[in-house]
């Protein structure tokens, strides 16, 4: 599994971003950086996740760190698939 197209995908669709997700670099900042991607498309895009990978997202896990990048959603994603 491509988890990084898997991420861009689901970020795409829960976005509506129609496409524009494939545009973005790993290094693309996410919160304040997509306008569609406000508090409660946070919540939005985390069911989303959890839907594609089957895992739960914890409380104490949930940090805007997890945001901030392209990257670091990628890099939480493996983590929570290794764990």
């Amino acid at each position: 599994m491509d988890i990084k197209a898997e991420v861009i995908a689901v970020l795409d669709e829960v976005l509506n971003l129609k496409g524009r997700a494939s545009t973005l670099a790993l290094d693309t900042p996410l919160l304040g950086a997509i306008p569609e991607l406000d508090s409660m498309a946070v919540i939005a895009v985390i069911s989303g996740l959890e839907e594609r990978f089957d895992f739960i997202f914890k409380d104490d896990e949930f940090g805007g760190s997890i945001f901030a990048s392209l990257a670091s959603l990628i890099d939480f994603v493996q983590g929570k698939r290794a764990a």
